[in-house]
């Protein structure tokens, strides 16, 4: 659970460091046949904009959409492997960070020519929207990323446009994993949260962390209005047993039936299915605020 914890930490951190998105290290190629994805989020993008045809081979936890199961191998996205990567003959591979020097590494031992396009976690929607822009140009799927991204752009604007402040002071605890970390405002996923009006209780609790762990003790005396869980999958949690932990039936999120279990996938990435989490905000946040 710990190395969980610190898996999705390692993530997340990336989106709090403000980082603006991709970096290509190499000329791109006008259009590309043959990408190995090492980004879940990556994976999402390129399936979202028709170039799912164009994958090759995608790591072990892009599971998504249903329609890559037969690429998805053992390879990892946390320690990359050069040579099972060079085995499928890429000509761009897709990487969320440079771990193990993966970038270094393809272009001192493959003899192939091989693009490593670098989509960093994002901070805005921004930054998610020029990735998609990127991948568009890159696999000749430029006008469907901008249909994409309008899309997106939509469906926001309206989970959105009845925002109005709460009715009472509000506040909200988003939760990490069964171990209670959190995040602040100034994350991605705060960021998202922020236009709602809620406080997040999560917020100041440790200067300088943004995925700061909080107590149980410390939750139920801030009596957050919503729960958000974002460990459905990895840790089995749900509303059930959030109701048993000790004093957590006084809460009123759990008290009024405003317990939102989440997606983890969706919760952890910045692709397309953003859209899917706002909406969710939204709906959990208007039902709090009548």
């Amino acid at each position: 659970m710990r190395a969980l914890t610190a898996a999705l930490a390692a993530t997340l951190v990336l989106a709090a460091c403000g980082s603006s998105g991709s970096t290509p290290d190499t000329t791109i190629p006008a259009v590309t046949h043959r990408i190995v994805s090492l980004s879940p989020t990556a994976t999402e993008m390129l399936y979202a904009i028709g170039a799912g045809d164009q994958v090759v081979a995608v790591d072990s936890l892009s599971t998504y959409p249903a329609e890559v199961a037969d690429k998805v191998t053992k390879m990892s996205a946390y320690e990359p492997s050069v040579e099972a990567i060079i085995g499928y003959t890429p000509d761009v591979v897709l990487i969320s960070n440079d771990m193990n020097k993966i970038t270094e590494q393809l272009q001192s031992i493959s003899s192939q020519k091989i693009t490593v396009w670098t989509g960093a976690a994002a901070a805005t929607l921004d930054d998610v929207y020029k990735q998609i822009t990127e991948l568009g140009a890159l696999t000749g799927h430029d006008k469907d990323a901008a249909t994409l991204i309008q899309s997106m752009k939509s469906r926001i604007a309206k989970a959105t446009e009845n925002v109005s402040a709460p009715m009472s002071a509000q506040s909200y605890f988003y939760e990490l994993d069964n171990t209670l970390y959190s995040v602040t405002s100034n994350t991605f996923v705060g960021a998202l949260l922020k236009p709602f009006g809620l406080t997040n209780i999560a917020d100041g609790v440790e200067v300088g962390n943004d995925y700061p762990q909080l107590n149980a003790e410390a939750i139920v005396k801030a009596n957050p209005s919503v729960v958000f869980l974002a460990d459905t999958k990895c840790c089995a949690t749900n509303t059930a047993e959030v109701a048993k932990r000790p004093g957590w039936a006084g809460i009123d999120a759990v008290k009024n039936g405003h317990v939102v279990e989440l997606d983890d996938d969706v919760a952890s990435r910045w692709g397309p299915r953003v859209v899917d989490l706002v909406e969710q905000f939204a709906a959990a946040i208007a039902a709090a605020n009548k």
